[in-house]
């Protein structure tokens, strides 16, 4: 005592290498802070090269912590192999299969609503109104084909509507113990547990995955490039090899 503001930015930077949390390095240089101010010496605390250290921290840690692990397509087979005919789990698949199909953002996903999906003879459109990037407010619309293998994004998102019966407002709803279907919309955050739920079920650490994980596994495989995006007014259509925009 007193330490120097070089002294206090190396023992952040030893906390964070040996795993400590965001939180409990703060609650460190917070005492570190108080201690200083009590003796009325120098606060280190407040020099620029403590703040930057923290904000570095801070910067790693949260990406870290938002990097979701991929779902990938033998993931999401295996967890779908496990669901029933409950009507959670029609649900359930209709939000993996097209979570995954169209790589969506999980705002993106809680946010549809029935007006926004139209079907037709090659499989559905889904219109998005509202995007982190979209500027403008246009909104946009991506087109995902009937799936060839059995686990079929469109038919689920059929069947899920029509079990539910759905005729408007929020698709993804909170379903009770006794398959009472809410009229509130899905939250993100219990999206993510959904997620967390089900590859539990096939082993997985559930921690590891979120509401984002099939947007993380839509850039590992190729087979997810089966949805697109389309023109207004378009058809649904296939076009390996062009990157789905973000």
């Amino acid at each position: 005592m007193p330490a120097t503001p070089e002294i206090v930015a190396s023992y952040i930077a030893w906390m964070a290498e040996h795993g400590y949390a965001v939180a409990t390095v703060s609650r460190h240089i917070a005492s570190i802070s108080k201690a200083h101010r009590s003796l009325g010496e120098q606060n280190p605390c407040r020099s620029e090269l403590v703040q930057q250290a923290l904000r570095g921290m801070k910067r790693i840690k949260g990406m870290a912590q938002r990097e979701a692990k991929p779902l990938l397509k033998e993931d999401l087979f295996s967890t779908l192999e496990m669901t029933g005919h409950r009507m959670k789990d029609r649900r359930d698949r209709a939000l993996l299969l097209l979570g995954f199909a169209g790589g969506f953002r999980r705002s993106e996903l809680v946010g549809l609503n029935v007006e926004d999906v139209a079907f037709d003879r090659k499989g559905v459109i889904v219109t998005i109104r509202r995007t982190k990037t979209d500027q403008e407010g246009k909104g946009r619309k991506l087109g995902i084909p009937f799936g060839r293998a059995r686990w079929c994004p469109v038919k689920a998102l059929e069947e899920w509507l029509e079990a539910a019966e759905i005729p408007s407002g929020p698709i993804f709803r909170p379903v009770s113990r006794h398959s009472q279907v809410g009229m509130s919309r899905l939250t993100g955050e219990a999206l993510s547990i959904v997620v967390k739920e089900w590859v539990a079920k096939i082993g997985q650490t559930a921690e590891l995955f979120s509401g984002d994980s099939w947007r993380a596994g839509f850039g590992h495989t190729s087979d997810a490039m089966l949805s697109r995006y389309i023109q207004a007014g378009g058809n649904v259509r296939r076009e390996c090899g062009e990157p789905r925009p973000c």
